[in-house]
């Protein structure tokens, strides 16, 4: 059993170990393609879990391949770090969504910049909407009974953006375009 917790950031990790051995940048990889969009993970914070998870015994570091990476591999005791963090119950989520800051603060903004803001992020979300309805689109039948775990997470995904474009489209018309007068108590 590690010394502390094991932190999401690491049983994620773990999980994708699972799959077979990796380096810390094939991790960072992998992590970005199937968690990027709700889950954030940094170079640094990968290769600190990898140290303090191999230092644990949770992962064992395989010899340095070219260009000096390093595979690493679970071990029994990581699959079995892994197992009972899976049965804990999750954390309650936290809302990290700086726009919202940015919008809370709003009054404080030239109002050309926040509407430039709320454009700018609405259009993302609106492309991420589109390439995750894209992959459900392909998703062939039986999907939910070959890899429901992987569909539930894409559907929430398709959920969550769709709620966060109707947010921005109830956003009053005045932040929208512009046209509010900024606080002049800034």
């Amino acid at each position: 059993m590690p010394e502390r917790p094991l932190n999401a950031t690491a049983a994620s990790l773990l999980g994708f170990l699972h799959d077979g051995p990796m380096t810390g940048w094939d991790l960072l990889e992998h992590a970005q393609q199937r968690i990027g969009a709700f889950w954030s993970l940094t170079q640094s914070q990968v290769y600190r879990e990898l140290a303090a998870m191999a230092s644990a015994g949770l992962v064992r570091a395989g010899a340095r391949g070219r260009r000096d990476r390093q595979p690493y591999e679970i071990t029994d005791a990581g699959r079995t770090a892994f197992a009972a963090w899976a049965l804990k119950p999750p954390a309650d989520e936290t809302i990290r969504f700086p726009l919202l800051l940015t919008v809370l603060f709003g009054r404080h903004l030239p109002p050309p910049r926040l509407a430039e803001h709320l454009a700018t992020h609405r259009a993302t979300h609106a492309a991420r909407l589109d390439e995750y309805e894209q992959v459900a689109a392909a998703l062939p039948d039986g999907a939910d009974d070959v890899e429901p775990y992987a569909v539930a997470t894409l559907r929430f995904g398709v959920a969550y953006e769709r709620a966060v474009l109707e947010w921005f489209d109830t956003l009053p018309q005045a932040l929208r375009s512009g046209a509010t007068a900024p606080d002049t108590d800034a």
